[in-house]
């Protein structure tokens, strides 16, 4: 073999080589630092891993709100409208957080099936409807709609 063929195949085995170095760091990196996100369904039939971080979404239950009077933490269950599922948190709500209405939290589960929420995040309902189109849909029949919270719509 030529000598600069030769060289120009080290050339491009060592950049594969290293290449392939680089996206395995990167994907190794990135495992620990994904997030996935779980209903309440799944979390309460025990489908999620245990003590590793991860994104709960649902609705919060009215009437499940706890507050502390000594310190900040905070306790509630979140729901979607199959399962439910005790959250605790230590620290300050959102604003928008509210009984009733939408919530995503990132935490750990521990063993007992309680989620130990870092952070609570409140969700609004995404979707405006103008005065006169929610004017004109308040007399119409929606038996079939299914809203378990403002923030959130399960169903149809």
């Amino acid at each position: 073999m030529h000598p600069v063929r030769k060289q120009r195949l080290i050339f491009v085995i060592a950049g594969v080589i290293a290449t392939s170095i680089a996206i395995g760091l990167v994907v190794y990196a990135m495992r620990e630092n994904i997030n996935l996100f779980y209903p309440p369904s799944k979390i309460a039939a025990g489908d999620v891993p245990h003590n590793r971080m991860i994104r709960g979404g649902g609705c919060v239950k009215p009437g499940s709100v706890v507050r502390s009077k000594e310190n900040l933490d905070i306790n509630f269950i979140l729901t979607d409208g199959v399962a439910e599922v005790p959250v605790k948190f230590s620290g300050i709500l959102p604003d928008l957080f509210a009984e009733g209405e939408a919530a995503v939290v990132n935490g750990k589960i521990d063993d007992k099936g309680m989620f130990n929420a870092d952070q609570v995040l409140a969700k609004h309902d995404e979707n405006y409807t103008p005065p006169e189109v929610a004017s004109m849909k308040d007399g119409n029949d929606h038996k079939n709609d299914q809203v378990i919270c403002k923030g959130m719509n399960y169903g149809a």
